[in-house]
């Protein structure tokens, strides 16, 4: 028997399950580099270069630990396969393979292609199970079994009550199972103190020759990696683990929904892409945070609110993909089919929200949560974009994003697209919302808490003309009742006129 050890871009971890099976006597460790999977998507510069850059670091560490000869690595430039199958398929033929070896991969596309390559070419393919996370496909199915309503609050009570995280006993730590309530401050009106900027790590000669590449190969693709200064290594994601907890994350709780212009990064962790690819693996970051607790640097409601999202929402969007994939890949709940504006890919629109996070997003590959969730996902709705348009821009344009988490995450919460399956409301709220939340609209042209004339936000005017148009169905909705009761007390006349005005800025 000979097999190929197939390291996916994302799998970048020793324990990788799937080198347990690996023989140096008769095996290969493979990994490859495939255009396909920085164009089935128009990557972001900045994304492509995260993968390559780590999966070529990695690759230095297989080495170390194997042998030189032990890995065959499949660079962009040293071979002529745009996608990934072929490659593998020629690299199968090169080794006279019999089995491949793989950890379960994240993208339902990638699973498929695999599982049909090595059915035509007649060789087994030995799937291992995906020890990064702290919640099996199994373990979620059991959880998810005879539930009506899938609600990640639950989920996540479920996983500290089976795990023991911020539990005392059977109760919650501090009594309570979460502490929103404490962390949904904005940043005050006289602006911010000092805030440790994140660690940065300075391109090495392997991240050097990627940029490069990246630039000649790529040159028409979306954003910019002239500031690119990620974690690419294990030594780096642990450092910048560290650099969070020391510095951040006793702030994190009360200002993680904050947003400041030309402020990307504010009190955020930036792990989410070594997590996602597994430089860093989920339980050692909850550890270091629990640490920080117990040692009175952080607390409780910071903590707790960063432990939910991992421990909560990371498992359960992970569990909703294993399980919900196929009805994503089609949601549509609203019947939404307006194409993306062309200022998605430059940044350059007079709404200064959009503005700024589209900007730095294309300058960085990076937005925060609430960025993404509560400016560019809120517009995406209330302009009804069509949600695989949407969902395709959020992968293209993220370094964290892998089909996994950034599908169920767009189109399930941010878009409401598969019509609150796991979640209890879409995500509304007119200007006013950003412009308590952010400094945006005091350099804004437009007024938020204006919904008619020429200075009105678009968003504003975009949230009332939804609130009309989806009235019966809101107004039966518990969560946006009240909300939407607001629209009562217009006259047909107004109503129209708000209509009209909203649809000027959509057309």
């Amino acid at each position: 028997m000979s097999k190929l050890i197939l390291i996916l871009g994302d799998q970048l971890c020793l324990d990788n399950p799937a080198l347990s099976h690996f023989d140096a006597k008769h095996d290969k460790l493979l990994m490859i580099e495939a255009v396909e999977e920085s164009t089935h998507v128009w990557s972001h510069k900045a994304r492509i270069v995260y993968f390559l850059s780590a999966m070529r670091h990695f690759a230095q560490r297989l080495r170390d630990r194997y042998g030189e000869p032990a890995l065959d690595y499949w660079a962009l430039d040293q071979h002529s396969h745009a996608h990934l199958v072929d490659a593998l398929a020629a690299a199968i033929t090169q080794h006279a393979a019999t089995h491949v070896v793989c950890q379960r991969v994240g993208d339902i596309r990638l699973h498929h292609a695999l599982t049909k390559l090595c059915q035509q070419q007649a060789i087994g393919l030995v799937w291992t199970e995906d020890a990064h996370f702290l919640c099996s496909p199994a373990d979620f199915s059991t959880w998810m079994h005879g539930k009506k309503q899938l609600r990640m609050e639950f989920f996540y009570r479920w996983m500290r009550q089976r795990t023991g995280i911020l539990m005392q006993g059977s109760e919650p730590e501090g009594g309570q199972w979460n502490y929103d309530a404490d962390n949904r401050q904005s940043i005050p009106k006289q602006g911010l103190g000092w805030i440790t900027p994140p660690q940065t790590f300075a391109p090495d000669a392997i991240t050097q020759a990627v940029i490069d590449r990246v630039n000649e190969r790529f040159a028409t693709h979306p954003g910019s990696c002239d500031a690119f200064n990620y974690a690419v290594t294990r030594q780096q994601a642990l450092t910048a683990l560290t650099d969070f907890i020391t510095y951040r994350l006793a702030d994190f709780g009360q200002l993680q929904d904050a947003m400041w212009t030309n402020e990307p990064f504010l009190y955020h962790s930036l792990l989410s892409a070594p997590l996602n690819c597994q430089l860093l693996q989920p339980q050692e970051v909850i550890d270091a945070a629990l640490q920080a607790y117990a040692l009175g640097k952080a607390p409780l409601n910071s903590v707790e609110g960063f432990v939910r999202q991992i421990l909560g929402w990371r498992e359960f969007m992970r569990g909703i993909y294993q399980h919900r994939t196929n009805e994503l890949i089609y949601a549509n709940h609203f019947g939404h089919q307006r194409p993306l504006p062309d200022w998605f890919w430059t940044g350059k629109t007079e709404m200064t929200c959009l503005s700024q996070v589209i900007g730095q997003t294309l300058a960085t590959g990076y937005a925060h949560h609430i960025q993404r969730l509560m400016v560019i996902g809120l517009y995406a709705t209330l302009a009804e974009l069509q949600p695989q348009a949407v969902s395709d821009w959020f992968h293209a344009v993220y370094i964290d994003a892998t089909d996994w988490v950034q599908r169920p995450n767009v189109i399930g919460m941010a878009l409401y697209a598969n019509g609150g399956e796991f979640t209890s409301k879409p995500y509304l709220a007119s200007g006013a919302y950003i412009d308590k939340m952010s400094n945006y609209c005091q350099h804004c042209r437009f007024k938020p808490k204006e919904k008619s004339g020429a200075n009105a936000c678009p968003i504003t005017q975009l949230y009332w003309r939804f609130l009309i148009i989806h009235f019966d169905e809101l107004s039966h909705n518990p969560r946006t009742s009240l909300m939407v009761s607001h629209v009562k007390k217009l006259s047909d006349s107004d109503k129209q006129q708000l209509v009209r005005e909203a649809e000027r800025h959509l057309s």
